[in-house]
């Protein structure tokens, strides 16, 4: 039969335990020491490196944009704040708080015609049209950046996908799959056909009827009955260019 270990035995194997964690913790502190003093020396070096290149920063979209990965990887964000070294330095946060301006200027005005849901790229080239005459080049990156600000104002502003395309989506509107699926299919013509949508999405009369009556409701599509072959079509501003209109 085999023994049991005596209290001494307990207690010289509780004091190994103990023994085993103290060491956990040590090890695991000088990690984290050593990880902080790493973070710290990037940072500095980062601070250097916005120094040396601050103008490349503020006029070269490409440079910011590397620039951004290289704070985020480090736990910078220049933008959290219009005060502080990054701001007085880049003035980055003022730039961004300027393209928000301008973009929810864009997409109130551009609301009547699309209902408040646009193409990234439509949204940007707006954008570059309204800055024409600004010093500092735009991209698609500084607009994500400027829309992330406006949507942690809880503003209703989000970057939403609808196949291969980003759509900025300014009005709580909750579109659901179908509703998706639907602007994913209108992007070959900007517009659909419920004959179009049932064939290609393999869906019933009645639930294309009911997607594409949501879209109308929502203000995201037009109507179009003006044709000889009898087919309604359902046209969506968001997936069709709408620079024409002189926004």
């Amino acid at each position: 039969m085999r023994r049991r270990p005596g209290i001494g035995g307990l207690q010289t194997a509780a004091a190994a335990r103990d023994q085993y964690r103290l060491l956990g913790e040590n090890v695991a502190k000088l990690r984290t020491d050593l990880m902080k003093e790493q973070l710290a020396t990037f940072r500095s070096q980062l601070e250097e490196f916005a120094r040396k290149h601050k103008n490349d920063i503020r006029k070269n979209p490409s440079f910011r944009s590397q620039f951004h990965e290289m704070c985020a990887k480090v736990g910078v964000d220049p933008l959290a704040s219009n005060k502080g070294f990054w701001a007085e330095l880049l003035g980055i946060g003022d730039f961004y708080y300027e393209l928000g301006v301008q973009i929810v200027e864009i997409c109130l005005a551009t609301r009547p015609l699309n209902g408040g849901l646009i193409d990234l790229q439509e949204l940007c080239k707006l954008l570059r049209q309204k800055r024409k005459h600004d010093r500092e080049a735009v991209s698609e990156d500084d607009c994500l950046r400027a829309i992330s600000k406006l949507k942690t104002l809880g503003s209703g502003f989000e970057v939403i996908s609808a196949g291969k395309k980003k759509l900025v989506r300014s009005v709580p509107t909750e579109l659901n799959k179908d509703h998706n699926e639907i602007l994913e299919l209108a992007q070959a013509q900007g517009y659909v056909t419920v004959d179009e949508v049932e064939r290609r999405l393999s869906w019933t009369h009645g639930r294309a009827i009911d997607a594409l009556d949501t879209l109308l409701e929502e203000g995201l599509a037009m109507i179009d009955d003006g044709h000889r072959d009898g087919n309604r079509r359902y046209w969506f501003p968001c997936v069709s260019s709408i620079s024409s209109f002189g926004v």
